[in-house]
C-alpha cells in the first residue's frame, strides 16, 4: 500500500497565449481558445467575478445559454465571425499537438486545457518503459491523452462511446501529423471486462470518466456507483511486470482523499505515486479547481 504523501495542486505551464482563462465567477468562466473568447457555465466558480457584466459581454465572441431545466444542454449565441471550427496548438519541450475547437450543444468545446498537466506526465514517463508499451485510454473524448501517448512512443487504443467524438479525435490525430491509433466506439466498462476475459494486457491505462454518462447502447454510467468496479476491472488487464495507471475525476463530490482511498484499496501503489488537484488560474489570481488526479508508474 502507498505511504502518506503530500497532496499537490498542479496547473499546466505550456499553453502560453494559445489558451487563457480570463475571468471566473458567478458560476461562469470567460476563456480564450486561440483567437476566440467563450463564455460558459462553471459550477465551481462560486465567487464574484472581477470584470463587470458589460465587460464580459464585450469580450465574449460566443456565449453558452443553458436550456431551461437542463444542467448541460443548451445553445451558443455566437458572433458571425466565429467559425464552425478552428484549431489551437499545444507545444512544449516534449509535445507538439493540434486540437480542433468547436462549440457543442453540451457547453464543451473539444478540449479540457487543465489536462495538459497529465499529458506532460505521460510524455515524461512513456519513454522510460523497458519496451514499447500498449496504452488504453478510457472515456478518451477528443483524444488529448491519446495523442500525447502516441507522440511519446506508445501503441494506443482509444475508447469512447460517442462516434462523433471519435471522428473529432481522429481529426486531431491527423492535424497533429500522427497515425495508428486504434479507435473503439465502446462502453468503457464493458470493453475492459471483455479484454480481461480475452487475456489482453496493457502497460498503461488512463481513465477520465464523467460524473454521468451513457454508453453506445444506452448503458448508464454513474461515477460514484461504478468507479470501484471499473478500477477493479482495470487491475485485471494491467501488465504485472510494469504498468502505469492514471485516473482523473471531475465531480463536485470527489476529493483527492477519495481517489487515494480507491487506488490504495485496489492497486499495489508505489511510494512515489502522485496525486492532487488540477487547476487553472485566471488573470485575477483565482485558482479554478478542475478535477483530481492520481497517477503512478510501477516499474
Amino acid at each position: 500500500m502507498a505511504q502518506n504523501q503530500h497532496i499537490s495542486i498542479e496547473t499546466p505551464l505550456n499553453w502560453d497565449k494559445n489558451y487563457e482563462l480570463i475571468d471566473t465567477g458567478n458560476f461562469e468562466k470567460l476563456e480564450r481558445f486561440g483567437k476566440f473568447i467563450t463564455r460558459r457555465p462553471e459550477p465551481q466558480a462560486v465567487w464574484q467575478r472581477h470584470l463587470s457584466e458589460s465587460e464580459w459581454e464585450k469580450l465574449a465572441d460566443a456565449n453558452f445559454k443553458k436550456e431551461k431545466g437542463s444542467q448541460e444542454k443548451g445553445i451558443w449565441m455566437a458572433h458571425q465571425k466565429v467559425p464552425d471550427k478552428w484549431f489551437m496548438p499545444y507545444k512544449s519541450d516534449t509535445l507538439d499537438l493540434q486540437f480542433k475547437i468547436s462549440l457543442s450543444s453540451f457547453k464543451h468545446v473539444g478540449i479540457f486545457p487543465e489536462q495538459a498537466s497529465n499529458w506532460e506526465y505521460l510524455a515524461k514517463e512513456i519513454p522510460t518503459f523497458s519496451s514499447k508499451p500498449k496504452f488504453l485510454n478510457l472515456f478518451a473524448y477528443t483524444g488529448g491523452a491519446s495523442l500525447a501517448c502516441k507522440q511519446a512512443g506508445a501503441d494506443v487504443t482509444h475508447v469512447d462511446s460517442i462516434k462523433p467524438v471519435l471522428s473529432w479525435a481522429r481529426e486531431n490525430m491527423e492535424q497533429s501529423k500522427l497515425d495508428g491509433i486504434r479507435w473503439m466506439a465502446e462502453d468503457a466498462l464493458k470493453f475492459v471486462k471483455r479484454e480481461a476475459r480475452r487475456g489482453n494486457f496493457y502497460q498503461g491505462v488512463l481513465l477520465d470518466p464523467p460524473a454521468y454518462g451513457r454508453g453506445p447502447d444506452g448503458e448508464k454510467w454513474v461515477l460514484e456507483e461504478q468507479i470501484d468496479d471499473l478500477l477493479r476491472s482495470v487491475k485485471e488487464i494491467i501488465d504485472s511486470k510494469e504498468h502505469l495507471v492514471l485516473s482523473n475525476l471531475y465531480s463536485m463530490g470527489f476529493s483527492t482523499l477519495i481517489i487515494n482511498n480507491l487506488m490504495d484499496g485496489i492497486f499495489d501503489v508505489p511510494k512515489d505515486f502522485e496525486s492532487g488537484e488540477l487547476y487553472i488560474q485566471d488573470n485575477y489570481k483565482r485558482k479554478l479547481p478542475l478535477g483530481v488526479f492520481h497517477r503512478f508508474h510501477k516499474k
